[in-house]
């Protein structure tokens, strides 16, 4: 997911710049990537051996100061890391570039006019606000992929679920090793959602005078909102009985 919006903000700026070039390669990029499954990716990289055997370093149409197979090259682990980079940054590049379009344009006017250039414009004042769009969307991307990864199981990268492939294989206790995959994923996934909340917490601020609280404050503001009701329970009882001993 790093690399994927590393690459993903790239293609979003090349998309949005004035350069027809620029623009064609990005929307190039993401039709490509967008348009084919996951699945057919992973195995094209995984296969790639089979239309270049070899690669080479040196000189074009001359001599070859390194050459390595491919199939030596690229192992599962590595081309489910390229297959997965590639595809997450088509959708990266989309996310990116509706957070920078829901930014009012009248925030670049007024950067244009105080003489900030495109560069500090983009990173101090347009990407900062298009966070609060970017990040609920790239937190559903992050839990997708999470959940995804499972997939590269067919290239035999050891990942939770082709561990858990192995060992049901062994024990033959299928439904309780899926089920403890499926503990885990909630677990992991529950950490990041806690996560996404932080973050979306944080960019947030310029937005909202008051932030919203978080899991902890609530529970806290719960808890006093109880003890008061039972000091205030406690104390009307105390009333009469005081009255009577009089």
């Amino acid at each position: 997911m790093v690399l994927g919006f590393l690459l993903g903000t790239l293609l979003a700026v090349m998309r949005l710049s004035a350069n027809p070039v620029l623009r064609t390669l990005s929307w190039g990029y993401v039709w490509i990537f967008r348009s084919t499954p996951l699945l057919v990716q992973l195995l094209f990289w995984f296969n790639i051996g089979a239309l270049y055997p070899t690669l080479g370093l040196g000189i074009p149409f001359g001599p070859q100061f390194l050459t390595v197979k491919t199939v030596n090259l690229l192992g599962p682990t590595l081309t489910a890391v390229i297959g997965l980079t590639l595809h997450e940054s088509a959708y990266a590049a989309e996310v990116v570039r509706g957070g920078i379009l829901s930014v009012d344009s009248g925030q670049t006017e007024a950067a244009q006019a105080l003489g900030l250039s495109r560069r500090r414009t983009l990173r101090r004042i347009v990407v900062p606000q298009a966070m609060r769009s970017i990040v609920p969307t790239a937190g559903n991307m992050l839990i997708g992929t999470l959940k995804g990864t499972s997939i590269v199981s067919v290239l035999a990268v050891h990942d939770l679920l082709y561990s858990v492939q192995l060992i049901y294989n062994q024990t033959y206790q299928i439904i309780p090793l899926l089920m403890v995959a499926t503990l885990w994923y909630i677990a992991v996934t529950t950490v990041l959602s806690a996560g996404q909340f932080y973050v979306e917490r944080y960019y947030a601020r310029g937005n909202s005078r008051a932030l919203p609280p978080t899991p902890l404050q609530r529970l806290r503001g719960h808890l006093t909102a109880v003890r008061l009701r039972l000091s205030a329970a406690t104390a009307s009882d105390a009333r009469p009985a005081i009255g009577g001993d009089r």
